[in-house]
C-alpha cells in the first residue's frame, strides 16, 4: 500500500519469492517487508485469527477489544496497520467499522514464503 495524495492505493505483492533462487527486486523486497512487518506483532496475529474465527468471517473493533485485553484505540491502530498492508478489508457501517480478511493477500504471503520445492509438493497432492 502507498499513499498517492491522501488516498491509500494498494500495491501488489511481488510475483517472485525471495526463496525462488533468483534475486528479488528492491521495490518488491520493500513491499513484502512492509507486509511482513505488519504481521510481526503478536496482537496483529491474534487479530487476524480472531477475525478469521468469527462466525461471520468479520468483526468489529467492539468485538475484538476484550479478547485481546487492549483498549479500543490500540486495537483500532493495529487494525489500521493490517488494513494498510492489504491484509484486511474495512467496511464502515454507521459509527462502526467491520473488518474481514483478504484471503488472496494471506495466500500470496504464504506462497511467497514457501520454498519452491515445498510448493511443488503441495500442488501435486
Amino acid at each position: 500500500m502507498e499513499f498517492v495524495g491522501t488516498a491509500l492505493v494498494e500495491t501488489p505483492l511481488p510475483a517472485i519469492s525471495p526463496l525462488a533462487g533468483e534475486p528479488i527486486e528492491r521495490a518488491d523486497a520493500e513491499r513484502l517487508a512492509g507486509v511482513l512487518k505488519a504481521l510481526a506483532d503478536p496482537a496483529r496475529l491474534r487479530l487476524l485469527s480472531l477475525i478469521q474465527a468469527s462466525p461471520e468471517g468479520e468483526a468489529c473493533v467492539c468485538d475484538l477489544t476484550a479478547p485481546l485485553g487492549l483498549s479500543q484505540p490500540t486495537v483500532s491502530h493495529h487494525l489500521r496497520i493490517l488494513t494498510e498492508a492489504g491484509l484486511l478489508n474495512r467496511d464502515k457501517r454507521g459509527v462502526w467499522a467491520y473488518y474481514s480478511l483478504v484471503p488472496s493477500a494471506i495466500a500470496t504471503v504464504a506462497e511467497l514464503l514457501t520454498p519452491p520445492r515445498k510448493r511443488a509438493t503441495k500442488k501435486a497432492r
